[in-house]
């Protein structure tokens, strides 16, 4: 018998949690570049050039993933807590990882 740490639900639970860590860190980069339009055109500039590179390109993507990721697990959660619902669950968590890469993908095809 699986144990409970391969519940297709709690690794959903497990990836909601993550998404939400990993976005926290981003936002003291997202601060600190916003920070710099304090600064000036010329220090926004600068750190504008760098962000038209394929790595922040491809790390834009993994944000915009992340986002859509932790979207859907919040969702998930509301209606867990606020709703007699207990079929389909898997199904739902899964759909939510799958809507996030698509919309992860379009937003990477537009992007890059």
């Amino acid at each position: 018998m699986a144990g409970p740490r391969t519940h297709l639900l709690w690794r959903a639970a497990l990836l909601h949690r993550i998404s939400g860590v990993l976005l926290a860190i981003f936002l003291p980069v997202h601060f600190l570049m916003l920070g710099l339009a304090i600064r000036g055109a010329d220090a926004l500039d600068g750190a504008l050039v760098w962000t038209d590179t394929v790595p922040v390109k491809v790390a834009e993507f993994g944000l915009v993933f992340l986002l859509a990721v932790h979207l859907a697990g919040g969702l998930r959660i509301l209606v867990l807590e606020n709703f007699q619902w207990r079929d389909g669950q898997k199904t739902f968590a899964a759909a939510a990882v799958g809507v996030s890469f698509i919309v992860a993908m379009l937003f990477g095809l537009r992007v890059l």
